[in-house]
């Protein structure tokens, strides 16, 4: 379908592929940067805000942001999709990032835990709305042949602003203070994220019309019920693209809110913290520039097992060990493992999924993908709290590895 062209209803002309939309396309890779540092201010910082100057003793209190980031994220990207196709994606998006706006004035502001707990609401319906925008257009712009590319150079901006961000802020704040001067940064990403969504970006809608034209229509009849029960059960690749998906966020989720805990409570300084913290998302998003177009030529389904099988090799050399070198290869590890299959999923649901219903199909996939956050969060502040940290991580791991497992038997490939 790359090659083929129309006219957009603005005048534009309409192709399909990454040559030729690569102006609109670089700037959603931008705009996504700022959209995963947004999140990325928080993964060092935040959960020693709670132990250390809300002196929080519950594990499953400090980690209770995680929660209600990732049950808020999962139900706007369960939206998302449907109001992608009836408002626009550029609206979607723009509307994420005012709603990301309060967020770092909300944190440097907070007097109790639960200002931070509402500012994870708001971040939480910023990136179910922005992030899924950023993945869906990027998917409308290069067609059917270049997903997984598309997907990996996407998933690469996020993640490495997460990373860059994490250790940014973990430098800041062992020189100056958990508050407020880390925060200043979400305060640039949020206003030049929305600044360069209302000037610059354009709609993607026509680029769908296009892929989808000569196609059969009974496909778009398909209700969001339909859809919602076809990604989540009734589809063998999509069934098994959620699950691993939620998995793989579940033990994200874990290591968001535990381990700078698990490592505080070992004798290791915030800014090392702040390392392995960057360390884990630097990998996972320069990696997947490769394993994104890699899945395009080997296939989706060795990548996603093997690369749920490598994250509980991390996970489990975390908990079994108490050295920063040894935690340092476990987040390579973790890194690597979570490159081979976040940007192979989202691919390999936009295989088994119609152009006309994509959008709703890779929103119910970020739901279940992005309810693992508070999943979890939870569970493993749960566990941390009458087991202890090392046994939370250790629990996670072997979730993690039987997910893998899942996948294995379940999902057919796809060429």
């Amino acid at each position: 379908m790359a090659g083929h062209t129309a006219v957009s209803s603005s005048g534009h002309p309409v192709r399909l592929g990454l040559k030729e939309n690569w102006r609109q396309f670089s700037l959603l890779v931008l705009i996504n940067a700022f959209v995963g540092g947004m999140v990325g201010i928080e993964r060092t910082v935040v959960p020693l805000i709670g132990a250390q100057e809300f002196h929080i003793q519950s594990t499953t209190v400090i980690t209770s942001f995680i929660v209600s980031f990732g049950v808020v994220k999962a139900l706007a990207n369960l939206v998302s999709g449907q109001l992608a196709d009836t408002w626009g994606r550029k609206r979607v998006l723009v509307a994420g990032w005012m709603l990301a706006l309060p967020v770092p004035f909300m944190i440097i502001a907070a007097p109790h835990w639960e200002w931070v707990v509402a500012a994870n609401v708001l971040l939480g319906a910023s990136q179910g709305f922005a992030w899924s925008m950023t993945v869906i257009m990027k998917v409308d712009l290069v067609g059917p042949k270049g997903r997984g590319l598309a997907v990996g150079l996407n998933e690469f901006a996020g993640y490495l602003a997460v990373g860059v961000t994490a250790f940014l802020t973990g430098y800041l704040a062992s020189r100056h203070g958990l508050r407020p001067t880390p925060m200043y940064l979400g305060i640039f990403y949020a206003a030049a994220g929305l600044i360069l969504s209302i000037l610059v970006v354009r709609d993607t809608r026509d680029h769908v019309r296009l892929e989808a034209a000569g196609k059969p229509t009974a496909a778009s009849s398909l209700s969001f019920r339909d859809v919602f029960l076809l990604t989540s059960i009734k589809d063998r690749n999509l069934f098994a693209a959620s699950q691993a998906g939620l998995i793989n966020n579940l033990n994200d989720g874990m290591s968001w809110g535990i381990f700078p805990l698990f490592f505080t409570g070992l004798g290791l300084g915030v800014e090392r913290i702040g390392i392995l913290k960057a360390v884990y998302p630097i990998v996972w998003g320069v990696c997947q520039v490769v394993t994104g177009p890699l899945s395009d030529r080997w296939g989706r389904k060795g990548l996603i097992v093997a690369g749920m099988w490598i994250q509980a090799a991390g996970l489990l050399m975390t908990g079994l060990t108490g050295q920063f070198g040894w935690w340092l290869i476990a987040s390579v590890l973790l890194g690597l493992g979570t490159a081979m299959v976040y940007p192979t999923l989202i691919a390999s649901v936009s295989d088994a999924s119609e152009p006309r219903w994509r959008a709703r199909s890779l929103s119910v996939y970020r739901f279940w993908r992005d309810l693992g956050y508070a999943i979890g969060a939870l569970s493993a502040g749960l566990i941390a709290d009458r087991f202890g940290f090392a046994d939370a991580i250790l629990a996670i791991a072997a979730v993690t590895f039987m997910s893998g497992v899942v996948v294995a038997f379940a999902m057919r490939e796809r060429r």
